[in-house]
């Protein structure tokens, strides 16, 4: 059976599996758990999205190529969703990110293989309104049991 990063990023080159698998080792280190492929509320879908021991959000967006970091103008729509956002990409990528339009002062970066990952810049803190978090925190919970739910029963399938 695949595993839920190598389901996620079916579509997309192995390296961007590799990255997800680097980062959850490090979240996990860190006491954070992520899903992967998460649907937020307008319409986006974060490529992780993790919960700490307090109810903190961290979404991180994967990118593995310089085309697809230099075009995506849609990551913004993660910041309402999340208290920290983080780009995880590998180790070439990394210098473009320092930029000023990917906001270096609140954006975090990651730079991951599929052994590791190291936090290169921390996420500004950016706290969710106490009903976003709620709502959040439910939709977090219930798409990961439902995610356990399917493994136990396959014809559950997922919703989206």
């Amino acid at each position: 059976m695949a595993s839920e990063i190598d389901s996620c990023f079916a579509e997309s080159p192995p390296i961007a599996a590799e990255v997800a698998r680097g980062v959850v080792r490090l979240f996990c280190r860190q006491d954070k758990f992520a899903v992967c492929e998460m649907p937020l509320p307008n319409g986006r879908r974060a490529d992780l999205m993790a919960i700490d021991g307090r109810g903190g959000l961290t979404i991180v967006e994967i990118k593995v190529a310089r085309a697809d970091l230099v075009g995506d103008c849609k990551w913004l729509d993660y910041l309402d969703y999340c208290d920290h956002f983080f780009w995880a990409v590998p180790p070439h990528l990394a210098p473009i990110l320092e930029e000023e339009r990917y906001l270096p002062d609140a954006a975090g970066l990651i730079v991951a293989d599929r052994y590791d990952a190291a936090v290169v810049r921390s996420a500004a803190h950016r706290p969710l309104a106490p009903a976003r978090r709620k709502s959040e925190l439910l939709n977090f919970a219930r798409r990961a049991a439902r995610r356990l739910s399917a493994q136990i029963d396959p014809t559950l399938g997922e919703a989206s």
